[in-house]
C-alpha cells in the first residue's frame, strides 16, 4: 500500500551531518529506490511500472535526457529515475476538496517538498480574481478564461509562452505552432537556465549546438573528461557508460570544485561486482576552484601548442578557421596566473596533459558547473579549442558531450521552442501551413521575468515545469508573476508556481509519462530526443491518475481552437486525434525527421543527423570548425567572501524535492545547508554546526538573503561553497548572466555568510 502524504511540513533546517560518502549506488541505492517507490506507488504498481521505464516498447523516464543502450536491462533505471516516475505514478491525489482547504495564502507558506508530496492533479482548477482558493473549472471554462485575456492583449508579444524540458516532440511541435500563429516568439524555456551557453558555443565553435557523441564514441574513448558535472546524482546511468568505458580501456579525469562519490567509485546495482568492490571511476581528480575551467583549458591548449606533433595539423588546416588568432592568444597562457584561477598544482595540469597527449580519441562532458557562468560560453569555445588541436571531432570515440538535464529538453529546442529561431525554420513553417510567422525575436526566461515585472507581458503560459522555482532573484520573479493578469500551468503535481499567481490563475492537469493516451483515433504514443540526438517512442502504460486529465497535446489543440477560431486553417481537430498526423508535417518542416512515423516505429528509434559527427561537415559562417581567441575570465573574490555554487541533493531532481536527504555528502533530514572548507571556515570563524545567512554581494547593491543555513565543514574548493536550490535562487540577481546567452550565473555567486540571528 501506498503511504499516506505527510500532514505537516517538516522541519528543513536542523539537518543531520555525517561521513560524505565514496561510492554511488550498490545496495543503498537499491533499498532507497524501492522505499520511495513503495510509499507513492505500492508495491504491485511499483514492479509493474518500474519494468516498462525506458524500454523500447515503454515509457521514456521523465527524468534526465542521458540515452539508453541497444541492449538494455530489464531494470534499465537509476535511483533518481525511479522516484521521478513514483512521484507521477504515485496513488495520492490533489482533488478539488484538497482546493477547498488549502487557501492559497496556506500553499504559499509550504515548502516545496510539502507541495509535492500531496500527489497527481487531477482536475482544472481557477483562481478568479480577488480569491483565496482555487476552484474546480470545466476544461471549456479553462479555455473561455485563457481566450478572454489573451484576445485582450494590445499585442501577442504581451503572452509568454514557457515550456518545460517534460514536454514530447508532439506538444512542443503544436504549441510553438499555436504561439506563432497567435504572433509571437515569445517562448522561453527551460534551456534559457540551463545549457543555453552550451548551444550559443557549440553553434558558433561546430555550426550545431548539440553534442556530437553518441553512446559508443563513449565506449570507443580514450580518455573521458567530465567537468562541472555530478552524474552520480543528476544523470546516474552515465556511470554504467563510464564503467564500461573504463573496461574498454578508458581513463576519466573528473574536473569540480568538490568531490562526488559517483565519480570516485561505481557500484553497479546489475552486477555481482558493483554489489561488493564496484568500480573507481576517477584516475584524476582535478578540484578546480569555480568558474576557473577556462583558465584550465587554456594552459592545456598552449602546452598542447608547445608539444612538437601534438596537434593534428592535417585536421587543423583542412577543417577550421582561425588557428593564427587562437594561437596567438593561448601562447599568452602561463602558470601563475591559471594556478591563481583554478587552484590546481602544477604537478596535476602535468599529469593531466600527459594523460591528453596519451590519447588519441578524447570526449569532454560537462553540465551546469560550466554552462551558469557570466563566461560559460567562452569557457565552452575553449573546450571545443582543445578537441579541436587533436582533430577530437567527428571521428569516433571522440567529441563534446553537453549532458542534458531534462529529458525532452532537447527535443523541445529542435521542435521550435526558441524565442530566437533560425530563419529557415521559420521559412519550412510558413511553407508548410501557409501562415507567415513573426520574425522579430522574443523573450528567454530573464527577459520574460523582466516583461512581467514591468508590465509589459499580461499572460504567462507554462507547459510543465515550476518556473517561479527554477528562476533566479526569487523576490523579484514572484513580484513579476503576481503582476500579470493571467497564470496558467499546465501540470501533473502541486508545486509553487501554482500558489504565486497573477491576477488570476488556472492549473491545467495533464497526463505524465506512464499513463496511457487514449484519443478519437485510438491509443496514442508520443516521442523524446535524448541528450545524444537519438529520437524515440514513449508509451505510457498506466490507467490515467483521472477521467478528468488531458494530454499535452490535447491541451493546445483545444486552445487553438479557442482562441484562434474555428476558421483557422491548422487542423487542430485533426492533429488531437491522431499523433500521427502531427509527426507527418514535423516530418516536413523540421530537418532529420523525414518519413518520421515509419523511423520512429523501429525500437528505439533513429537518431538525427549531425553534420560534424557524421561527414565532418561544419555549418558554421566560415564553413569550418572556428578557433576562437577569448581573453581568459574567471571570478575574482573580495576579502572574506566566498563563491557559492547552487547544486542539487541527491534526493532532488531540478526543483522536485522527493526527500530531504542528500546521502552521497552526508545531509540527512535538512536542505539548509552551506558547504564550506574547513580551512575557509576557521579563516571566517564560522564552527561547523553553527548558523549563518547568506547574503549575495552584487554590482547593483541589493542585498538579497537568504537566512538560517547550517555550516557543514566540507572538502570544497578553496575559496569556494555550495548550497542546494532552489533555496539560494533568491541569491542570484536577475540581471547576472552569461554574455551571449543570457543563462543566470547560478554557480558563480559572491556570498558573505553572517551570523544567523537563530544561531
Amino acid at each position: 500500500m501506498a503511504t499516506k502524504p505527510p500532514q505537516g511540513d517538516p522541519v528543513q533546517d536542523a539537518p543531520k551531518v555525517a561521513e560524505r560518502k565514496r561510492a554511488a549506488a550498490g545496495l543503498p541505492a537499491i533499498g532507497h529506490t524501492l522505499r520511495m517507490a513503495h510509499q507513492q506507488m505500492g508495491v504491485k504498481r511499483t514492479a509493474l511500472t518500474l519494468l516498462s521505464v525506458n524500454q523500447k516498447d515503454g515509457f521514456d523516464c521523465p527524468g534526465c535526457a542521458w540515452p539508453e543502450p541497444e541492449h538494455r536491462h530489464k531494470a534499465e533505471f537509476c535511483e533518481n529515475g525511479a522516484k521521478a516516475v513514483a512521484e507521477e505514478a504515485t496513488l495520492r491525489r490533489v482533488t478539488p476538496e484538497f482546493f477547498a482547504a488549502h487557501p492559497v495564502s496556506d500553499l504559499a507558506r509550504r515548502s516545496g517538498y510539502w507541495l509535492g508530496q500531496q500527489g497527481r492533479l487531477t482536475h482544472p482548477m481557477y483562481l478568479p480574481e480577488g480569491a483565496d482558493h482555487y476552484e474546480p473549472v470545466s476544461w471549456e471554462r479553462a479555455f473561455d478564461i485563457v481566450a478572454e485575456e489573451l484576445t485582450a492583449l494590445s499585442s501577442p508579444d504581451e503572452a509568454v509562452f514557457y515550456t518545460s524540458g517534460r514536454t514530447s516532440n508532439e506538444a512542443a511541435f503544436l504549441y510553438q505552432l499555436f504561439a506563432r500563429k497567435l504572433g509571437t516568439n515569445n517562448l522561453p524555456d527551460c534551456s534559457n537556465m540551463c545549457h543555453e551557453s552550451s548551444g550559443s558555443a557549440l553553434s558558433e565553435t561546430i555550426g550545431v549546438g548539440k553534442g556530437s557523441v553518441l553512446l559508443d564514441d563513449l565506449y570507443q574513448a580514450d580518455l573521458i573528461v567530465v567537468a562541472g558535472q555530478n552524474p552520480g546524482t543528476n544523470h546516474p546511468r552515465m556511470l554504467s557508460a563510464l564503467e564500461k568505458a573504463k573496461a574498454n580501456g578508458a581513463r576519466v579525469v573528473s574536473v569540480n570544485p568538490l568531490p562526488e562519490a559517483g565519480l570516485e567509485r561505481f557500484k553497479n546495482p546489475q552486477t555481482p561486482k558493483g554489489l561488493t568492490a564496484g568500480t573507481t571511476l576517477t584516475d584524476l581528480f582535478l578540484q578546480i576552484r569555480i568558474g576557473g575551467d577556462q583558465a584550465l583549458f587554456r594552459l592545456l591548449n598552449k602546452l598542447i601548442l608547445d608539444t612538437p606533433g601534438a596537434v593534428d595539423e592535417e585536421f587543423v588546416r583542412g577543417h577550421t578557421h582561425g588557428f593564427e588568432q587562437f594561437t596567438e592568444a593561448a601562447r599568452a597562457a602561463d602558470w601563475d596566473g591559471t594556478l591563481a584561477a583554478t587552484g590546481l598544482a602544477r604537478e596535476d595540469v602535468e599529469r593531466f596533459l600527459r594523460m591528453v597527449l596519451d590519447s588519441e580519441r578524447i570526449v569532454v562532458c560537462w553540465a551546469m558547473g560550466l554552462t551558469q557562468h557570466k563566461h560559460s560560453v567562452p569557457m565552452i569555445r575553449e573546450i571545443v579549442n582543445f578537441l579541436l588541436l587533436r582533430g577530437n571531432i567527428g571521428r569516433p570515440g571522440a567529441g563534446v558531450c553537453p549532458v542534458r538535464g531534462h529529458s525532452n529538453v532537447q527535443g523541445d529546442r529542435t521542435m521550435g521552442i526558441f524565442e530566437r529561431p533560425a530563419p529557415a525554420f521559420l521559412e519550412a513553417l510558413e511553407r508548410e501551413f501557409g501562415f507567415a510567422p513573426p520574425r522579430e525575436h522574443g523573450y528567454d526566461v530573464v527577459r520574460a521575468i523582466r516583461a512581467l515585472r514591468d508590465g509589459e507581458a499580461k499572460v504567462f503560459f507554462a507547459m510543465g515545469g515550476n518556473f517561479v522555482s527554477a528562476s533566479p532573484d526569487t523576490e523579484v520573479t514572484e513580484a513579476a508573476m503576481r503582476r500579470a493578469r493571467l497564470t496558467v500551468h499546465v501540470s501533473t503535481k502541486l508545486n509553487r508556481s501554482h500558489a504565486v499567481t497573477g491576477a488570476r490563475a488556472l492549473i491545467l492537469p495533464t497526463l505524465g509519462r506512464t499513463e496511457r493516451d487514449l484519443q478519437a483515433s485510438g491509443e496514442q504514443f508520443v516521442t523524446v530526443e535524448d541528450s545524444m540526438g537519438m529520437v524515440h517512442a514513449s508509451r505510457g502504460r498506466l490507467e490515467p491518475a483521472s477521467p478528468h486529465l488531458l494530454s499535452e497535446p490535447a491541451i493546445v489543440c483545444r486552445l487553438a481552437r479557442r482562441v484562434l477560431g474555428t476558421e483557422d486553417d491548422v487542423p487542430w481537430e485533426e492533429f488531437e486525434k491522431d499523433y500521427a498526423t502531427v509527426r507527418d508535417r514535423i516530418a516536413r518542416v523540421v530537418p532529420g525527421f523525414e518519413d518520421f512515423n515509419a523511423r520512429v516505429a523501429h525500437p528505439g528509434g533513429f537518431a538525427l543527423p549531425h553534420a560534424p559527427r557524421d561527414e565532418r561537415r561544419f555549418p558554421t559562417a566560415t564553413g569550418k570548425a572556428n578557433f576562437t581567441a577569448a581573453p581568459v575570465e574567471y571570478p575574482h573574490l573580495p576579502e572574506g567572501r566566498l563563491l557559492l555554487q547552487t547544486l542539487r541533493s541527491h534526493d532532488q531532481y531540478n526543483t522536485t524535492i522527493y526527500g530531504l536527504d542528500d546521502r552521497y555528502r552526508g545531509i540527512r533530514n535538512g536542505r539548509r545547508v552551506v558547504l564550506v572548507n574547513p580551512d575557509d571556515a576557521r579563516a571566517l570563524k564560522l564552527a561547523d554546526g553553527s548558523y549563518v545567512d547568506l547574503v549575495s554581494e552584487w554590482k547593483d547593491g541589493v542585498e538579497r538573503r537568504a537566512p538560517g543555513f547550517r555550516v557543514v565543514h566540507y572538502p570544497t574548493a578553496r575559496g569556494c561553497a555550495a548550497a542546494y536550490y532552489p533555496e539560494t535562487n533568491v541569491l542570484v540577481p536577475l540581471d547576472a548572466t552569461a554574455d551571449v546567452s543570457n543563462t543566470p550565473a547560478s554557480k558563480s555567486v559572491v556570498v558573505r555568510l553572517e551570523q544567523s540571528a537563530t544561531d
